[in-house]
């Protein structure tokens, strides 16, 4: 074959490899400066810099907005707790109980945790977006599209028949609250070199799992008895 046209065959490629190796690039300082500053807090300009481009609209041309970056990041990461999710989902058994469907929520970003390494990024990311209006809830959306995760929220619902509708979103929100913020402080702590409660992941993930078996089966107090409190 003659060479000049294989140098034209091989021009695309080259050209999909350097795009992708920036996109990467791109996605791997955002996650970080927006882990490190908050999303408000950080510019495209600064993203670009920080992933070696010189070019500012870098990260307007890969991504889009803001929000899309953001998108892609989480989806980045969503992939891999996806498919332990998947895994510890078939792995249930006939007859599984609610700590059984606390522990399918908590371990697969666990262990998606413990296999990015450190110093991590991605727990102080999530954390940061909370607080966010205007980009709070692409987390949560990209996680409602997992079958797996839909199939750990049925099995949520089923473990607490008797929970009213109303209480059981509330807490839901608050057992969302406390993996991300749980995850946050642990992973601050771990690249701040900082003590930390728990010696690994694993411990941290099982700690983790009986507060939430707590909260979610916690009694629940009716309005009246409420106002009557002291």
């Amino acid at each position: 074959m003659d060479i000049g046209l294989l140098s034209l065959m091989a021009a695309p490629t080259a050209r999909r490899e350097r795009a992708d190796a920036t996109r990467e690039a791109i996605l791997a300082a955002a996650e970080r400066l927006f882990a490190e500053h908050g999303v408000s807090a950080v510019s495209n300009r600064q993203i670009s810099e920080a992933a070696g481009q010189g070019n500012n609209t870098a990260v307007g041309y890969h991504f889009g907005t803001k929000a899309d970056l953001i998108r892609a990041i989480v989806r980045r990461h969503n992939e891999a707790v996806e498919r332990q999710c998947q895994q510890m989902v078939a792995r249930l058994g006939p007859a599984p109980v609610l700590r059984d469907w606390v522990e399918c929520l908590v371990y697969p970003l666990v262990r998606h945790l413990t296999e990015l390494g450190e110093p991590g990024w991605y727990a102080r990311f999530s954390a940061q977006l909370m607080p966010d209006p205007a980009h709070r809830d692409i987390a949560s959306e990209e996680s409602l599209t997992s079958a797996a995760v839909l199939r750990i929220i049925e099995g949520l619902k089923a473990a607490l028949p008797g929970l009213p509708e109303e209480v059981r979103a509330e807490r839901n929100a608050m057992a969302r609250t406390l993996i991300v913020h749980t995850f946050a402080d642990r992973e601050r702590a771990v690249a701040a070199g900082a003590p930390t409660r728990h010696r690994d992941w694993g411990t941290a993930a099982a700690a983790l799992t009986d507060a939430l078996t707590g909260l979610l089966q916690a009694p629940v107090t009716s309005p009246d008895q409420r106002e009557e409190q002291p």
